[in-house]
Order: structure tokens, then C-alpha cells, then sequence
């Protein structure tokens, strides 16, 4: 490894403060600019994300980096350069660097130099490469030298399966030989003067397969002479069974006749009864002039959920066994470590213990596994506090890693949007995606509820033209809402439409009509609906990104269940990656946000909300936990 060969070095605080920096000689200006983004890139999507992995590297581009973390002193060293360069002793430069500058910003801490430059430092690095790149050759020098006797493989081999036969195969005792030989040996320790009887002294005679197991038993027992010849006979006949009268069968029930099949009259060209005629008559009792009756549960959150409820707080870090807890004065002592250097010796039990109740909440194992991981990097080398236990040390870093994780990256305030687009003179368009029978229609429901109380008129686009009642369903939400919010009391207009054109049609073409209509009809916001479709089936994937290309809406949100555990990451990798490789713009548009159903019968399993957050990289917009308009 050259100096030249790395391109950039930067040593920087967990705050943000550049220390020290290093730039290669041979980088152009256009090639030193590169950097800078790629490691905004990676303190934004990593370090401040908890993304952290036992590798410490990380890609962008053409670019790769190494990093690590010092968290006694909160600082950051990485190593930019080449991806196509094999540098295979970064780790051991970067653990040299964090040595040696360390010491050096120790002693300013100790003086109080806060605002000291650290331009002498390129000295000690210069020492570092030098070092590292002297190990390097005595490596290679190391691989280069014949290996000793006890190095190779031959040296591991015992002197019995060296002895090779006359076929050139390796003699290995059989388990029958084994027993046998046991036996023996201890028959003659307790018959010493005893003399050997003429069977025991005959050569032991072959077996069925040609081997020889000297007349004994697949247990080990000696076999009498009379089982020998039984299966000397059996063996020279050829192992044919003596024939047994069989039992008498019971006689067999008699069969019952084929039933007629009765055909659809229409189909096959049949005549109609008057009776079936009017039964399939549908102008009559049609929906439309159906009475809806709303629950009273309703009825009384008209005009209260304009605004959204705080869930109630739940500790998902808390242990199964909380009735276990030592009692006495004392136990409050227990555990407490004062201040001390924090090691992997003593995360990795407490590491362990916390993966197993994050996948007991229903986390996703590898999403568990990653958290922990980065929970461990950030705490090993610091110092814990003078009264405070690893356990809840390790306990705060995770709630504050799970805080950093669900906090939306960017801005998602809809009820913002809905008011610009309005502004604009055009509808907001909100699509909804996901697998089958997680609740899309139903919350799409509940989000029109919550649009409605926030006065503003929406349109639901009925784009799932496969499932059969699917329209239906939506007409009858369609109407409930209505009758929540009358005509009467919006000076005549209804605040709920939806534009529908019946089934097997082209999804993406309906929800272009609704986006048009909205549009002349002066809609504020537009719902819609698709499809339930599973992230395998790709005509059904590449269906929807032709929809969302096409329409372009402003907020996609992917629906699913709180209680799918490892089943979500599939789903939403699958999606987001079908929503991208079928999408024909440069800059595809994929899942912005999520919406969790039913959140209230997992109990305290809430795991699955962080497996998709922590895989999508998105937010979640709505819980559902209930089953009226405002849940």
C-alpha cells in the first residue's frame, strides 16, 4: 500500500468539527470535489442513522469508504478511495491513526486548547504509513516461506489413516469390528489362563454383503446355530417369505350414484324460470338506494378528529421477565460499573440479551441483529457514567437509536401540501399500494375521514378493477362519510365523491380520468385506490409503477400490517425495487411513506414498525389501531 494510492483522509468530531485532513497528491480538483458530498452522504445515511456495521465500510459510486469511531473522545476517522483498489490493511492504518492522534488530542484537552491546529499531525501519519506499509511486506514475505512440518496438513494426520491398504483405500475399523475387538480384549483380561475353544480360534466366516463379522449380531451378540441357518436358507432362496394365509377383506361399500350437474341456464343456452328471473333482477333494491346506518361511535367524532391522536407510549426495551428483579436495599448497587471503559467483554451480554427482546417484539432478525451491532460499535471505548449500570446505558443508546431511526428524514406535514396544491389550482393525489387483505380501502377510508375534518373535498379513484366487491365497498365508505358530513352542512357540495368505471379495466387510464375530473370539479384531494398485489407477481408490480409513473402523485404510501414480523422486508424491497426497475423515468418514484393496520391487536409486538422503517429508509405517516373512522 502507497500513500498515493489513498485519495482522501479525514478525521472530523461527532459534532461536525474538521480536525485534520488529508488530500492526495495525484487527486484533480474535479476528483477532490467528489469526496466532499460522499461524506455528507455517509455521515447522513450511517453515522446519524445508527446504520453502523462491524465491516466499517461503505460505498458510494465509484467511491469506497473505511471508517471508525472513537467514542471516548466522539471522534470520526475515514478513509476514502478507488473501489477497483484492493487495500487490504485500511483497518490496521485506521486503528494506527486513531492511536496516535488520540494521544495528541488528549494533551490539548488537558491544556485547554480547544482551538488547536492539528497541521502536525502529518508527520505522525507519515510514521503510520510508513509503519503499516513495513508490516504489509513482512506479511507477504511471511506467505512467501515454505511452511514448517507442523504447519501443513500432513502433520494433523494420525499414523492409522496413513495405512493404506492393497486397493489403496485407508483400512478403517468398522463399528462391528470395534465391538468385536472390545469384547475380545475383554474377555482375555479376565481369562488370562484360560484356553481359547476351537469356535472362538475359527476364522470368522463372511456375511451376506462379504465382509466378515465373525458370526456376530448387529449389536455385538453372538449369534446360535439356528438363526445361522435360517438366514443361510433365506440367503440361498433368495430372501423369499414364507406364504401367510391373509386375512379375509371386508367387503367393499356399495357406491352411490353421480348426482346431476346443474348448469347455468344462461350460459349454456337454457330457458329461465320466472321464479330465477327475478332473482337476477338488480334494478330493483340497488345500493344507491339503500339507507346507510352509521354507528353511533361515528357519529360522535364528527368535528373532533381534525387532528390526529398521540399513540400511548410503550417500552419496547423492556425485559420479559420483569417479575424477576432482585429485591433488598442493596440491589440498587448492583450492576453499577462507575466510570469506566466500556468493552466488548462487557456489551456482549447485554448486546445479547437486548437483540433477543427486540425479536421477541416482533423485530425482524436481521433488522435486530444490525441495531445491536450498531448499539455495540457506539458504545464500545466510551466511558460510563459514575452511578450507572451497563444495562441501562446500553438502554438509552438503543431508545436513542430508535429515535433517530423513526424520525422522518424530510418534512411530512399533508395537511401543508393539500393547501399548496390548492393554491395551485390542483388536486393533491395520495396513491396506495400494498399485498392483499392488509386494509388499503378500509384506511383509505379513515384518511378520507380525517381529509374531511380538515374540510377539504376528496375524490376516491376506485382503481382496483380485479377484486370482486372492491367497488362496492368503496361506494359504501362513500356513503357513510356523506352521511357524516351532508351536503347540507357544506353549502350543498358533497365532500366525498368517487369516480369509478366498473371492472377489468386499465387502472393507470381510470386514475387519470379521476385526476382530470378532480381538477374541473375543483377537488381538493385524491384518493387512490389500488389492487392488492403480492411483490412476486410481476405483471401485477409492473402494472402499478406504470400507474404511478403515469400519474405522478404526490404522496405514495405502502400499507401494511403490524403483525407481518420479517415478511415486511420482503415486501417493501421487493416493492420499491419493482416500482424502480419498471418505471420508464430516469428518476423513478418509489414508496414515500407507510401506513401500519392494525397496530392494536399485536398487543406490545411492535417490532414490525422498525423492521420497515429501518429497511425502506421511510416514515411512518399513520398507525390504524382501530376499527371507527378516527382510528
Amino acid at each position: 500500500m502507497s500513500k498515493i494510492m489513498l485519495d482522501f483522509i479525514s478525521i472530523f468530531s461527532k459534532g461536525g468539527i474538521l480536525l485534520w485532513c488529508f488530500k492526495g497528491a495525484g487527486l484533480l480538483d474535479k476528483e477532490w470535489e467528489a469526496f466532499t458530498p460522499t461524506v455528507n452522504q455517509l455521515i447522513k445515511t450511517v453515522l446519524l442513522q445508527e446504520r453502523t456495521s462491524k465491516s466499517n465500510y461503505w460505498e458510494n459510486g465509484q467511491l469506497a469508504l473505511k471508517y471508525k469511531l472513537d467514542n471516548e473522545f466522539e471522534l470520526v476517522f475515514v478513509v476514502a478511495y478507488q473501489k477497483m483498489l484492493p487495500l487490504l490493511f485500511l483497518d490496521r492504518l485506521l486503528d494506527e491513526l486513531q492511536i496516535r492522534f488520540r494521544d495528541m488530542f488528549n494533551d490539548s484537552l488537558k491544556e485547554n486548547l480547544l482551538s488547536l491546529d492539528f497541521s502536525s499531525f502529518d508527520s505522525e501519519y507519515s510514521k503510520a504509513v510508513k509503519l503499516v506499509e513495513a508490516e504489509a511486506r513482512l506479511e507477504e514475505e511471511k506467505k512467501k516461506l515454505p511452511k514448517s512440518y507442523d504447519q501443513t496438513d500432513k502433520a494433523k494426520k494420525t499414523i492409522g489413516s496413513m495405512i493404506k491398504s492393497d486397493k489403496n483405500e485407508t483400512i478403517q475399523l468398522s463399528k462391528k469390528a470395534e465391538k468385536k475387538a472390545a469384547k475380545a480384549a475383554a474377555a482375555a483380561a479376565g481369562n488370562n489362563n484360560d484356553v481359547a475353544s476351537p469356535q472362538q480360534q475359527a476364522p470368522p466366516s463372511p456375511n451376506v454383503n462379504g465382509h466378515s463379522d465373525g458370526g456376530y449380531g448387529d449389536d455385538g451378540d453372538e449369534l446360535d446355530e439356528e438363526t445361522i441357518r435360517n438366514n443361510r436358507q433365506k440367503l440361498f432362496s433368495g430372501g423369499k417369505k414364507s406364504s401367510k394365509t391373509s386375512n379375509a377383506k371386508s367387503p367393499k361399500p356399495g357406491k352411490t350414484g353421480k348426482t346431476g350437474t346443474t348448469w347455468d341456464p344462461i350460459m349454456f343456452g337454457g330457458k329461465v324460470s320466472s321464479t330465477e328471473a327475478k332473482s337476477l333482477d338488480r334494478t330493483k333494491d340497488r345500493p344507491e338506494d339503500e339507507v346507510v346506518n352509521v354507528d353511533i361511535a361515528d357519529r360522535r367524532l364528527v368535528g373532533t378528529a381534525a387532528v390526529i391522536q398521540d399513540l400511548q407510549e410503550d417500552d419496547i426495551m423492556e425485559s420479559s421477565d420483569r417479575a424477576k428483579k432482585d429485591g433488598g436495599m442493596f440491589s440498587i448497587f448492583k450492576g453499577l460499573v462507575g466510570s469506566k471503559v466500556l468493552t466488548k467483554e462487557d456489551l456482549e451480554p447485554v448486546i445479547g440479551k437486548l437483540k433477543d427482546n427486540l425479536i421477541d417484539k416482533n423485530v425482524a432478525a436481521e433488522v435486530a441483529n444490525k441495531l445491536c451491532e450498531s448499539v455495540a460499535m457506539k458504545l464500545e471505548g466510551s466511558v460510563c457514567g459514575t452511578f450507572q449500570s451497563v444495562q441501562s446505558t446500553v438502554k438509552e443508546t438503543m431508545t436513542e437509536s430508535l429515535l433517530k431511526l423513526l424520525t422522518p428524514k424530510r418534512r411530512i406535514d399533508i395537511i401543508r401540501d393539500v393547501m399548496e396544491a390548492k393554491a395551485n389550482n390542483r388536486p393533491y393525489i395520495m396513491t396506495f399500494c400494498g399485498v392483499n387483505g392488509v386494509g388499503k380501502s378500509t384506511n383509505l377510508a379513515k384518511i378520507c375521514f380525517w381529509l374531511i375534518e380538515n374540510k377539504f373535498r376528496v375524490l376516491i379513484a376506485a382503481c382496483d378493477t380485479f377484486r370482486a366487491g372492491a367497488v362496492e365497498q368503496l361506494r359504501t365508505h362513500t356513503k357513510r362519510l356523506n352521511s357524516l358530513h351532508p351536503p347540507s352542512a357544506n353549502g350543498g357540495k358533497e365532500m366525498v365523491q368517487l369516480y369509478e368505471k366498473g371492472y377489468d379495466k386499465d387502472a393507470a387510464g381510470i386514475a387519470m380520468q379521476a385526476i382530470n375530473f378532480a381538477r374541473d370539479m375543483k377537488i381538493d384531494v385524491v384518493l387512490v385506490d389500488t389492487a392488492g398485489r403480492m411483490q412476486d407477481n410481476e405483471p401485477l408490480m409492473r402494472s402499478l409503477a406504470k400507474l404511478i409513473s403515469v400519474n405522478a402523485p404526490d404522496l405514495v404510501l405502502f400499507v401494511g400490517e403490524a403483525l407481518v414480523g420479517n415478511e415486511a422486508i420482503d415486501q417493501l424491497v421487493k416493492f420499491n425495487a419493482a416500482l424502480a426497475d419498471h418505471s420508464q423515468q430516469e428518476n423513478p418514484h418509489t414508496i414515500d411513506g407507510i401506513v401500519l393496520t392494525k397496530f392494536d391487536t399485536i398487543d406490545d409486538k411492535v417490532g414490525s414498525a422498525i423492521s420497515m422503517t429501518y429497511i425502506s429508509g421511510q416514515p411512518i405517516v399513520f398507525v390504524g389501531t382501530g376499527q371507527t373512522y378516527a382510528d
